[in-house]
């Protein structure tokens, strides 16, 4: 077996030659910080030095000690970590403190979540969503949103915004609707038929451009849900676990939704982890048939020991005060970021809630700084704007991205026990590189 030193000398090419080729050559092209070969203070190290990940996994920086400790002690431990009957007694204890956490602002018992399904990454998660919600009312229809962003398998990639990530494996799973965003008239003559299952949507549309859910379009889809009997499922792989300042960004609605999905940093960034909170009733009602029923949807390695080991230690880390910190300091950075880049014609507007930032930039009409220019195929009319602007900013070790159904906003997702000296850096950057692309422009 290699050393840990050898593949991270020899694991790169041999990534770009037997994985994925193109996604190799489009880092390279963008002069992405790609062979980072350590993590020092929670940031990657690499060739060019310090690298600071805005890309949101990594909530509490890279490798965090006590999440690294958690999962060592248990490898140290005689504990198995697969439980063939899947009684597992680490899933039992990680869905109990994922309950109580999220039903820690509720006034009272009615609505609480009170049952969980483990999956390996959010896809899964939403996948689960769609299946309680079939199984559980009987109906075939599942309505997402214009711009949605839920997953890569073929359930919830049946739920994406129309383009690269989903056109190219169709058909897809019948009876599923996207309606315009936030129109309340769409969702009401959507639910008129009475055959919708659920309909799922993010507090936070993050892929596609950082926008927000209107108030009257989150009242109409609780009300309408409700009143019609059909699931209502935020998926807050990207919003939740306290990226807004709230456990749940959809925790403040007039009406808990029926099933939340969590995921991206919920394993502490070491370990890939989702989770559909519901609530009993429901699963009894799609699940609780017969005994051969509690079987008819599972996943073999979800919600494993050493996985629900290191989300029990992100939760651990997951305290009142740190969430606080991320509302107080999140607003504090995105009205820093609006004053400074205020003063360039390329920018349009700071969006988001907590530490989840979207910079949105107007697209540059420069001929040279086009896709075409660049004689990169298949991009014709896409603005190139924020991948230019994250192209500058790696260089300033700053590893951003841009939304993936809109390259003109930047999403920008610190850790949250990031320095304030760093955001103070990274405005610092983003000031001259955006100064710089105005030049050109």
């Amino acid at each position: 077996m290699p050393s840990i030193e050898q593949t991270l000398r020899e694991g790169f090419d041999s990534y770009r030659r037997y994985v994925n080729p193109l996604v190799s050559l489009r880092a390279e092209l963008l002069g992405e910080p790609v062979r980072v070969t350590e993590t020092r203070d929670g940031q990657l190290v690499g060739e060019r030095g310090p690298v600071e990940d805005f890309h949101g996994t990594q909530t509490f920086g890279h490798r965090h000690p006590a999440i690294t400790a958690a999962i060592q002690a248990f490898l140290d431990s005689p504990s198995p970590n697969w439980f063939p009957s899947r009684v597992n007694p680490f899933a039992g204890s990680l869905a109990e403190k994922l309950c109580a956490r999220a039903n820690r602002t509720l006034e009272g018992p009615r609505d609480a979540y009170s049952n969980v399904f483990f999956a390996n990454s959010g896809s899964g998660g939403v996948e689960a969503a769609i299946k309680l919600a079939r199984a559980s009312t009987g109906r075939p229809r599942i309505l997402s949103l214009d711009g949605a962003y839920h997953g890569c398998t073929m359930g919830s990639c049946a739920l994406m915004k129309k383009g690269m990530f989903r056109d190219p494996f169709e058909p897809h799973l019948p009876a599923v609707e996207s309606l315009p965003f936030g129109d309340v008239d769409a969702l009401a003559r959507a639910f008129a038929g009475g055959d919708v299952a659920a309909l799922v949507v993010e507090p936070i549309q993050l892929e596609g451009g950082v926008r927000t859910l209107p108030s009257a379009f989150i009242e109409a889809a609780c009300e309408l849900s409700a009143r019609h009997g059909a699931l209502l499922v935020a998926d807050e792989i990207q919003t939740g676990l306290g990226r807004t300042g709230r456990f749940l960004a959809s925790e403040c609605w007039p009406r808990r939704p029926d099933a939340v999905v969590l995921g991206k940093h919920l394993g502490g960034g070491l370990l890939p982890i989702s989770a559909m909170l519901t609530r009993a009733e429901l699963f009894e009602r799609a699940y609780g048939k017969h005994y051969a029923a509690a079987e008819a949807h599972n996943t073999t390695f979800g919600g494993s020991a050493l996985v629900c080991v290191a989300a029990l230690a992100t939760l651990e880390l997951l305290t009142d005060d740190l969430i606080a910190r991320v509302a107080e300091l999140g607003a504090r950075f995105r009205k820093r970021l609006s004053d400074a880049l205020s003063r360039h014609p390329l920018f349009e507007e700071v969006r988001g809630a907590g530490l989840l930032v979207g910079v949105a930039l107007h697209p540059s009409d420069h001929p040279w700084l086009s896709f075409e220019h660049f004689q990169v195929d298949g991009l014709e009319g896409i603005p190139s704007i924020g991948v230019l602007l994250c192209h500058r900013l790696y260089r300033r070790g700053f590893y951003c991205f841009a939304c993936g159904h809109d390259w003109r906003i930047l999403r920008i997702l610190p850790r949250f026990n990031v320095p304030e000296g760093v955001l103070d850096t990274f405005l610092g950057a983003i000031d001259e590189e955006l100064a710089y692309l105005c030049s050109l422009a």
